[in-house]
Parts: structure tokens; C-alpha cells; sequence
């Protein structure tokens, strides 16, 4: 075999491969380190991106708080209301409170509320007791509160009051008022809420109305800030669960303050014999609460007709249940007071009428027949207490109430 012989040009090609060569040598060994560094960055670097973007779209809602993602399944309708201020008027608001269900089975597992609706001028002097009869049963309440629009609740974060509220409407006390300011206002088209008149009822219905977007509310309680329960929770949401009546006080009143109020310009929509009186504070079933949100027919008349002396908030509602639906309530209200010391208004009790004589009275004294079978709850709240009562009630509130 005869051996190589190498040109010119051949020597001229290896001096450049080992040249080359020496220089990858040389990067590799100056850029190296970096390069492995880089590749180490680049493989972890992606890996902890994909986690981040991860969870930043199981957060993405902290992230992005204008970009609401609507749902499309069964929670977006029957899900409450997590924030109770809106903007609807009251046609608006009565209109959505209205719709029913036509297929009466709930397709999800429906946990039956009580609501609570306070109608109230400003705060709630009892709202300590309150507290104490709501702890610890979260899942059975809910809890609305109409007041005047000026006045701004200041009620903790952990109160079961908290953003409670609903909006309302403009509400005036004209005796109050500069006779000359009471002039302008006359020519200005603004709600005015009235003990006695329709807007006393406006502000009744608009807390049904809120109180019906939320589907799990079954029972509805109307009650004023000088109330108080007479038994504990359980008790109370048992007995509504058990009865078969909604309690509206209707009756047939044929006295000056009864009779005497009827005005004949009813006819014939309300006759004399169908004119009832009852006490403004109620409790009606989800059936009846939609059944009052959604009249326009007897509002009308009652609006035109019902003027002082005829108190609308006294024979309203009464009225209206008894003509259209008689055999779904009990003609009697669940919230005791005391008219024996004369007046246009109830009894108000101070701190010296609190003592234990005085609930168990309340609680015995009276006798009543729910469903053809006597009750031993007849009345399940009470008014009208003042706020000096609060600390004799708090003591009394676990022997005697059973709100501990």
C-alpha cells in the first residue's frame, strides 16, 4: 500500500480543521458554564411558568375583577343575591320577586328558610338579643332591613345585620318640614312613606319582593325594631314548618274604627261585608308573599280609596287575603301587643315592666287553635319594647325564652 502523499492544499485544510477545533474548545470552555446555566434556567424557568399560569386561572378572579365569567348552569338562578343594594325601581324589583315555578318538584337539594324583615326607622336597639336568637342556625335565615333612606347602618362585619339592608325610597315626615319647603315638595314626584298610607305597604312589599329573589326563602316574618322573640329559634322555625296557615289578622271590625272606614266608592271590587282590619304584622308562605308583591288590583283601589282616617297597612293585605284566598290564612297574627292602656297606639314597655311575671304572662295568657288543634305557641313575637328593656331581657332571655 503506498502512502499518502499530502498536497499543499491538504495541509492547508488541517491547519483550519485544528484550528476550528481549538476554538470550539475555547468557547466551550469560557461559555460553557453559561450555557449549562442557561438550559438549567430555560428547563425549571418553563416548568415553574406553567404552575403560575395555572394557578392564576383557578385565581383568575382575584386577578381580573372586571371580567365577570357568567355561568350557564342551574346555580345562576338559584343562587341568593350576594349583595342586597341594587338599582331596580319597584316595578322592576316586583316584576323579577313574581315569577314561579311551574314544575313544583325542586330539581336540587332546597333547604327552607325563614325570612326576617325589619321595618325600621334607623337602628335596631335590640339587635343584641337578636344576635343571640339567630346564632348558630345560618342556614335557616335570611335577613332583610327597610329603613329610612338617610340613615346609615354601622352595624360589624360579624353581625348577622351586615349589609342587610334593602334600598328604599325617599321617605319625609311633612310636620317636620318648613311649611315653605313643604310647598316645593308638592310639586316634586317623590315616594312618601307614611305610617297609615300605601307607602307603609310599598315599603312591606318591597321587602317581600327582595326577600323572594332568594328561592329558599319559604316563610316571611314582618317585624318592627321593637320587637322580640319569645322563643328560641328552633321552636320558632318548627312551627312555621308545621303549620298549614299563613298568620294575617283579618277580621270583621263593625265599629267606627272598622266598618266606619269603608268607603263605598269600592264597589264593586270590595264590598262592605268583605272589608277586614288586622294587625300590620304578618307571616305569609312564599305562595301568598308572591300573591301580594304582584297585585295591582286591589292596589289601586286601596291607593285612590283608603285615606286617614282609613290606615291602608290596616286593612290592605287583610282585606285582599280574605276576598282571594281565605282558606290559606288564620285570620290571626304570631306578634302579641297590648291595647289595654287605651290609645290610638299599643302599649310601649320600659325596663321596669321586664320581669319574669310579666313573659310568662305573655306566654300563657292567651289561647289559640291552629289547624283544629290547640297551640301551645300562640304568639311567637312581641312588641313594642323599648331599648331600656334590652339588659332585663338579655337575663331573662335563657330561662325564660330560651335563647341562650
Amino acid at each position: 500500500m503506498l502512502p499518502r502523499v499530502l498536497h499543499a492544499e491538504d495541509g492547508k485544510d488541517l491547519t483550519h480543521r485544528i484550528h476550528s477545533k481549538s476554538s470550539l474548545l475555547k468557547f466551550v470552555k469560557y461559555f460553557g458554564p453559561l450555557l449549562i446555566l442557561a438550559a438549567v434556567f430555560f428547563i425549571f424557568g418553563a416548568r415553574y411558568f406553567d404552575a403560575q399560569v395555572l394557578k392564576l386561572q383557578a385565581t383568575r378572579s382575584n386577578f381580573f375583577p372586571c371580567i365577570k365569567l357568567e355561568t350557564n348552569d342551574l346555580n345562576r338562578l338559584i343562587k341568593p343575591p350576594s349583595i342586597l343594594s341594587h338599582n331596580m325601581s319597584d316595578a322592576e324589583l316586583f316584576w323579577a320577586a313574581s315569577f314561579v315555578p311551574q314544575v313544583k318538584k325542586y330539581p336540587f337539594k332546597r333547604v327552607a328558610k325563614v325570612a326576617f324583615m325589619f321595618l325600621t326607622r334607623g337602628p335596631l336597639p335590640l339587635s343584641p338579643l337578636w344576635e343571640k336568637f339567630f346564632k348558630g342556625n345560618e342556614a335557616l335565615y335570611s335577613i332583610y332591613i327597610h329603613s329610612l333612606p338617610s340613615y346609615e347602618a354601622s352595624y360589624p362585619k360579624h353581625s348577622v345585620f351586615y349589609k342587610r339592608q334593602i334600598p328604599s325610597q325617599v321617605l319625609f315626615d311633612f310636620q317636620k318640614i318648613n311649611l315653605k319647603i313643604q310647598f316645593s315638595l308638592l310639586f316634586i314626584i317623590l315616594p312618601v312613606a307614611e305610617w297609615g298610607r300605601m307607602s307603609m305597604c310599598d315599603a312591606e312589599r318591597r321587602l317581600l319582593a327582595n326577600a323572594l329573589l332568594d328561592i329558599s326563602n319559604e316563610w316571611f316574618v314582618l317585624i318592627s325594631e321593637s320587637c322580640i322573640p319569645l322563643y328560641n329559634f328552633s321552636i320558632t322555625y318548627n312551627f312555621l314548618k308545621r303549620s298549614k296557615h299563613s298568620f294575617m289578622g283579618s277580621f270583621d271590625d263593625r265599629s267606627p274604627y272598622g266598618r266606619g272606614r269603608y268607603n263605598p266608592g269600592m264597589a264593586p271590587f270590595i264590598s262592605m261585608d268583605q272589608w277586614r282590619k288586622g294587625s300590620q304584622w304578618f307571616e305569609v308562605d312564599r305562595r301568598l308573599a308572591v300573591y301580594i308583591v304582584q297585585d295591582t288590583k286591589y292596589y289601586a283601589v286601596f291607593k285612590e280609596l283608603c285615606k286617614p282616617p282609613c290606615y291602608v297597612d290596616e286593612h290592605y293585605f287583610p282585606t285582599m287575603l280574605h276576598i282571594e284566598t281565605p282558606n290559606l290564612i288564620s285570620n290571626r297574627s304570631l306578634t302579641s301587643v297590648d291595647w289595654s292602656r287605651g290609645g290610638a297606639h299599643p302599649a310601649t314597655f320600659g325596663k321596669n315592666d321586664i320581669t319574669e311575671e310579666f313573659l310568662r304572662r305573655i306566654h300563657n295568657d292567651l289561647d289559640c287553635v291552629d289547624d283544629g288543634e290547640r297551640s301551645l305557641e300562640c304568639v311567637l313575637f312581641a312588641r313594642k319594647f323599648s331599648p331600656s328593656t334590652l339588659q332585663p331581657l338579655m337575663n331573662f332571655a335563657p330561662a325564660l325564652l330560651g335563647i341562650r
